[in-house]
């Protein structure tokens, strides 16, 4: 092996001991060597045993390219392989995997397609998607069989995605000489294998993929690689009508129902709602004091569909006076728009699904979470958008809605994760994101609802709390009010002590500002309409429960008032309606 003159390990070709560690951005600050601790130690530990298999998992933003280059150059080198197949989840990744590969002396062909059966021998090897392969594997396994080859599957669990891309990812590459497997995620939520991991039984006899080499985000935030990020949670009414025809009220944030969470989350990211319009207000607020330290720091807003991703721009429009960029998966354009917002100084981009996970924007800062999907695999790509850091001090901040599935995420960020085959349950028992559509839908079968659709009627917001670590600051406020600046306006250069320390000082003044204001003289709602409220409430839950169990409503009252005792609900007491709507709460979450 080769060596520097003082004694430590050399990989790789000039060019690629020249390229940054975190391509394709500069080096971070403060890195003085050529590759940072984590990439030398697992090259390192690569090249102990050289093995068939290497599977590195390692946090968004921490460097994962440059390290796969790296160890790519060196068998290159050595001559241990002569071509290299590149395997990502996007047309616009093979693109950055191409221009990543060529500042490291290696050229790569995006643009190869299945019908040209072969590249030019200009190339050392091709960058292409999972998607490609499975449409044709035996092209890619003639490619893999003509030569040594090493294959990097570049966010591996891609490949468990369907039967047919496992299938073909084994077909393709299951001769290659070399096989380097990358994640920079949790592995996926459902039990499907994933090609060429390995699987061992733990203490429990459940089967767990290994990893060779991991380094994850709480290594990489004490490293200085990656940002701290900020979670901004926002609570709310929210006013609905079911597929039923009922209308239903509820508070976000609230322990509830799956259902019921469900509904009022989407309820809150109707765009014609006043939830996501605040929510996206005080997000620019946000990104306008950010700016201040940092120039050329962008936001980014998540969107569910792209119906609403056009309709948030519209809003973003309007509240930052700057046309925003849209990102839309099935655009041509896509990717160029991508590449010029991260080049620019501009403010916003809103995208639905396509830059969530492996597109590098470094100079992202601000993000918006207005998505209904909560598995952990999709919230960590989100995030990881936003924590790569380029300067001593950059902090992120997510804007979302206070909904337990995302509450518990967002406290569990630090967490590492691996894919277990063998469950009998979802990943954490975290509200699935099919629920979220099924809010939406009526039952087709069901001739009762087909007069009716699922609708959003009202919203409003509430500043709820800000999440950092596994700390909570501040307390329920209305926005646009000076307690909720305290936390939106925090600078955007400091330290992750620095944050702490801000944030415990601002969630004491904000107490006692709270504490020392004159009690609240606005007459209480009348009581008729507290009933009404939660008499409609009580209706809906026994709707959703008679209708799950195929029996009349007046049975499931009937049910609800043995349990609980108390009147007809004509004549209960709040209290007794209380009582009955927790109770089928719970049925229900006992399906």
């Amino acid at each position: 092996m080769a060596t520097h003159a003082s004694g430590d390990a050399h990989y790789g070709s000039w060019a690629a001991d020249h390229l940054s560690p975190t391509y394709p951005e500069r080096a971070a600050w403060g890195t003085a060597q050529p590759l940072r601790a984590w990439q030398q130690e697992a090259l390192e530990q690569y090249f102990r045993t050289e093995p068939r298999d290497f599977l590195a998992a390692a946090t968004p933003g921490a460097g994962k390219t440059t390290f796969a280059l790296r160890l790519a150059s060196e068998l290159l080198r050595r001559g241990a392989v002569s071509r290299i197949t590149v395997v990502a989840p996007t047309e616009h990744l093979k693109q950055q995997w191409a221009d990543a590969a060529h500042r490291a002396g290696i050229r790569l062909d995006p643009d190869f397609a299945n019908a040209h059966g072969d590249y030019s021998r200009q190339f050392h090897g091709v960058a292409v998607t999972y998607a490609q392969v499975a449409a044709r594997p035996a092209v890619h396994a003639r490619i893999t069989t003509s030569a040594p080859s090493l294959v990097i599957l570049d966010e591996v669990h891609h490949a468990g995605d369907a039967l047919s891309w496992g299938d073909a990812v084994l077909e393709a590459f299951g001769p290659a000489t070399r096989r380097l497997s990358l994640t920079g995620t949790p592995f996926r939520s459902d039990t499907a294998p994933i090609p060429f991991v390995e699987y061992v039984r733990n203490e429990q006899g459940v089967r767990i993929s290994s990893t060779d080499y991991a380094y994850g985000y709480d290594a990489a935030l004490r490293d200085g690689v990656v940002r701290p990020v900020l979670f901004m949670a926002y609570a709310g009414t929210m006013q609905w009508r079911t597929s039923m025809g009922d209308e239903m009220k509820a508070t976000l944030g609230q322990e509830d129902t799956k259902d019921i969470t469900s509904a009022a989350w989407r309820t809150a990211l109707d765009p014609g709602g006043a939830w996501i319009q605040q929510v996206l207000q005080s997000a620019d607020v946000r990104l306008t004091h950010v700016r201040q330290a940092v120039p050329d720091a962008g936001g980014l807003v998540i969107a569910t569909d792209q119906a609403q991703a056009r309709q948030y721009a519209q809003i973003l429009r309007s509240v930052s006076g700057e046309e925003p960029t849209i990102v839309l998966s099935d655009d041509t354009g896509a990717s160029d728009r991508i590449d010029a917002f991260s080049k620019g100084d501009s403010r916003w981009m809103v995208a639905v699904r396509m830059v969530s996970e492996g597109v590098d924007v470094p100079r992202l800062s601000v993000g918006v979470y207005a998505t209904s999907s909560s598995t952990p695999l999709f919230f960590a790509q989100v995030i990881g958008r936003f924590v790569r850091s380029r300067r001593r001090g950059e902090v992120a901040t997510v804007f979302l809605p206070s909904v337990p599935p995302l509450m518990g995420l967002a406290a569990e960020l630090e967490r590492q994760r691996d894919h277990a085959l063998d469950r009998e349950h979802d990943d954490d028992q975290l509200l699935d994101d099919d629920l979220m559509d099924a809010a939406a839908k009526g039952d087709k079968d069901d001739p009762e609802a087909a007069p009716f659709t699922w609708e959003p009627l009202e919203s409003s917001a509430t500043f709820d709390r800000v999440l950092f670590g596994d700390a909570e600051f501040g307390q329920l406020v209305e926005p646009a009010t000076e307690e909720e600046m305290d936390f939106i306006g925090i600078p955007g250069l400091l330290d992750p002590e620095e944050v702490s320390d801000l944030l415990k000082r601002r969630h004491a003044r904000q107490a006692a500002r709270i504490r020392d204001r004159p009690p609240n003289q606005e007459a209480p709602e009348p009581l008729y309409r507290s009933m009404r409220e939660e008499r409609q409430l009580l209706n809906s839950l026994v709707a959703i429960v008679a209708k799950r169990r195929g029996e009349a409503h007046a049975l499931v009252h009937a049910e609800a008032r043995r349990v609980c005792g108390g009147p007809p609900v004509a004549q209960a007491s709040m209290q007794q309606m209380r009582d009955r709507i927790h109770y089928l709460r719970r049925v229900v979450d006992r399906r």
